[in-house]
């Protein structure tokens, strides 16, 4: 298997290095990583402008590139300038988690989800900020799981995050927001803060509720945005523009 390493927090984080070196035992490990961090970046890329690009010698064994634009240019960049034909993109590990509707913000879910568009498998995984701990001890069983043909055939993108102390594995949907939102002044700039708070949502079977209770969550996700329930209701009701 051919796998494609990127991430939102930089080259140099020590994220991306644990994840490289875990990731080797699954086959062939390649890095495009930013070169500066592109937290919250969400699905960002750079088409009015050019990035510069470094190849860089930082994993032993691992061709790799640092490249100044966003996660999803990374894979953009491996695919259609470097033609590497990655099997999957291992996007992470994350700084912090990425539950709720934070998946729409995040650079990381945005780089697997980019590996979706071409036809690819894509797993964002993310830790709690404090720690690594949890991916560590459990990386092995979500790889194991996610790479089954049960997994592997139903979804092309999974968004995992990893507790500190996992008590185990669970299948979830997305939550809803985890952050108390507010803005700060200061010397006339504006700056978005938020306190984290996973339990604002109350659905059992949420990321966020079973993160929050000590599991490491899965989340199958699309990179297809239409509301399929709502186009099949409606669909037939619109002919030529006349109803």
């Amino acid at each position: 298997m051919k796998i494609l390493v990127v991430n939102d927090d930089g080259i140099q984080s020590e994220g991306l290095k644990r994840l490289v070196e875990r990731a080797k035992k699954y086959g062939e490990v390649f890095v495009v990583a930013p070169k500066y961090n592109q937290s919250a970046t969400s699905h960002k890329i750079l088409v009015r402008g050019g990035f510069s690009v470094e190849k860089i010698n930082l994993f032993p064994g691992v061709e790799a590139y640092a490249i100044d634009s966003t996660p999803a240019d990374c894979v953009r960049f491996a695919h259609y300038h470097l033609k590497y034909d990655f099997d999957l993109v291992l996007s992470g590990v994350n700084k912090g988690y990425n539950l709720g509707f934070d998946i729409f913000y995040s650079g990381t879910v945005a780089g697997a989800t980019e590996a979706a568009y071409t036809k690819r498998r894509g797993f964002a995984l993310s830790a709690n900020y404090k720690s690594l701990a949890g991916f560590e001890k459990y990386f092995d069983d979500v790889m194991e799981l996610l790479l089954s043909e049960e997994y592997w055939n139903k979804a092309l993108v999974y968004n995992v995050n990893f507790p500190i102390e996992p008590k185990g594995i669970k299948l979830s949907v997305q939550g809803d927001t985890c952050f108390d939102t507010y803005f700060e002044e200061k010397e006339g700039l504006y700056y978005q803060l938020g306190t984290g708070n996973l339990a604002l949502d109350n659905n059992e079977n949420s990321d966020a509720y079973l993160t929050n209770r000590g599991y490491v969550t899965i989340t199958p996700l699309s990179g297809d945005r239409t509301n399929q329930e709502v186009y099949n209701i409606l669909k037939g009701g619109v002919k030529d523009g006349k109803r």
